[in-house]
């Protein structure tokens, strides 16, 4: 029934059983899994003339996100190697997380989405956000939530 299978991922205990859940899935479908880390936007922390004594570059903050994207999205590709399952895993940089999985499941031609979520409602959901909440509202395939 899929034959392309959209997993999000953030390094959260919750995402990690998500992703192996997703790869099962993914056996059960003879699908391939896309797995995917979007890590937050550059943004430097300079004050006019002053510059704190912790301020990361661009590129060493590009290099911290490659090597949090590579260990948490070696969770998908060990799970999906372990099934015999193709697997992809790309990485983002976005203030919105949700617009990165919803370009991702466009451009790898995914026909489901399968994400955690942490189940937050009321006012945490509202000050914390909700990216699975986001897709949910603007996804164009099905979502399918693991909790």
């Amino acid at each position: 029934m899929y034959k392309n299978i959209l997993v999000p991922i953030d390094g959260s205990p919750l995402s990690r059983s998500a992703a192996k859940e997703a790869v099962a899935f993914a056996k059960d479908q003879g699908a391939k899994v896309v797995g995917i880390y979007v890590a937050p936007a550059y943004q430097p922390t300079v004050y006019a003339d002053f510059v704190p004594a912790s301020f990361v570059s661009p590129k060493e903050y590009d290099e911290m996100a490659k090597k949090i994207a590579a260990k948490y999205l070696a969770v998908v590709e060990k799970a999906a190697a372990a099934a015999g399952v193709a697997c992809t895993c790309p990485q983002a940089m976005s203030d919105k997380p949700y617009e990165e999985i919803m370009k991702a499941a466009q451009r790898y031609k995914c026909d489901i989405i399968f994400m955690a979520s942490h189940g937050r409602s009321g006012i945490a959901r509202l000050l914390l956000g909700s990216q699975t909440s986001k897709v949910l509202a603007h996804s164009k395939v099905p979502v399918l939530v693991h909790r």
